[in-house]
C-alpha cells in the first residue's frame, strides 16, 4: 500500500512538473512590453532558485501567498499606479504563466523603511499571514543613510532566520540601478551584505543590481528604467524586473529540487 501511494506521489509530482514546464515555456516564449512601449531585454544567468514550500502549496492545489516586503521599491513609488508596482505585476506575471494555480502577492512595502524597520514587522505584516514565499526587498534606504555593514548584515540575517524557522521559502532583493542609489558610498557594501547573508543562510538571491547590469551591458541603459526622481524604477522598470522574477519562481517550483524537496 505505501509503494502505491508513493507510486502516484510520484505520478502526481511528474504530471505537475510537466504541466509548470509548458506553461513556462509559454510565458518565456515573448518579451514583455509595457504601456509606455518598451520591451523587456532578455535575461541574463540569474542561477536558480529553490522555493519547496510555495512548491509544494502549488502542488496540492493550495493558493500560493507570498508576502512582498521591503520599502517604496516594493509600495510602488513612481509607479504610474499601484497595478504597475512590482508585487502587482508580479502576480498578474505568475497568474499568466500558471493559469491552473492561484497566487496572491501581499504587498508590504512601506516608503522610507529598511532594515531596522521591517525587521519590526516581521511578526504583523509577514507571519501573521502564514506565507510559503517572502521576497525581502532590502537595502536601497540603508546605503543612502549610511547604515553600519555589519549591524545591516545582523539585522538581516536575524529576519532570515525567522522565516526560515517559521517554514517560510526567503529571497532576497538587492538595489536597483538608479542614479541615488549609485550615489550612495555604501550601496556595494549592502548588496555584498545580502549576498553573503543568502548564501550564509541557503536562501535565495534576486539582483537587481546584476540584472540590470546585464541589460546596460546588452545597451538597455539604466535610464530606460529609472523614473524622474532619479531613485526609483518606472513603469518599464518594475515590469521587466517582475517578469525576469517571475521567471525565476516559475523555474523554481518545477525543478529537480523542488520535486525532490516535495517528496
Amino acid at each position: 500500500m505505501k509503494k502505491t501511494t508513493a507510486q502516484g506521489q510520484r505520478a502526481t509530482i511528474s504530471r505537475l512538473a510537466a504541466i509548470i514546464l509548458c506553461a513556462m515555456a509559454l510565458f518565456t516564449a515573448s518579451p514583455g512590453a509595457s504601456r509606455a512601449g518598451g520591451v523587456c531585454p532578455g535575461d541574463p544567468d540569474m542561477g536558480t532558485m529553490r522555493l519547496p514550500h510555495l512548491h509544494t502549496a502549488i502542488s496540492v492545489g493550495t493558493e500560493g501567498l507570498i508576502v512582498a516586503l521591503g520599502s517604496s521599491s516594493t509600495a510602488g513609488a513612481m509607479a504610474s499606479d499601484s497595478s504597475h508596482s512590482y508585487p502587482a505585476v508580479l502576480q498578474a506575471a505568475l497568474t499568466k504563466a500558471l493559469p491552473y494555480a492561484h497566487f496572491a502577492v501581499i504587498n508590504r512595502g512601506i516608503g522610507g523603511q529598511d532594515a531596522p524597520e521591517e525587521v519590526m514587522r516581521l511578526e504583523t505584516d509577514v507571519l501573521a499571514v502564514r506565507p510559503q514565499l517572502v521576497i525581502w526587498q532590502v537595502g536601497a534606504n540603508g546605503a543612502m543613510r549610511h547604515a553600519d555593514p555589519a549591524e545591516f548584515h545582523r539585522m538581516v540575517e536575524d529576519g532570515v532566520d525567522r522565516l526560515v524557522k517559521a517554514g517560510i521559502d526567503v529571497i532576497l532583493m538587492d538595489n536597483q540601478r538608479t542614479p541615488r542609489v549609485l550615489a550612495a558610498a555604501e550601496h556595494g557594501v549592502l548588496e555584498d551584505s545580502l549576498r553573503d547573508v543568502a548564501r550564509e543562510t541557503g536562501v535565495n538571491l534576486f539582483s537587481r543590481s546584476h540584472l540590470m547590469d546585464a541589460w546596460s551591458d546588452a545597451g538597455a541603459k539604466p535610464a530606460l528604467f529609472t523614473a524622474s526622481d532619479g531613485l526609483h524604477q518606472n513603469d518599464l522598470g518594475y515590469l521587466c524586473v517582475s517578469q525576469t522574477l517571475a521567471r525565476q519562481i516559475v523555474a523554481a517550483i518545477s525543478g529537480p529540487l523542488a520535486i525532490s524537496a516535495s517528496r
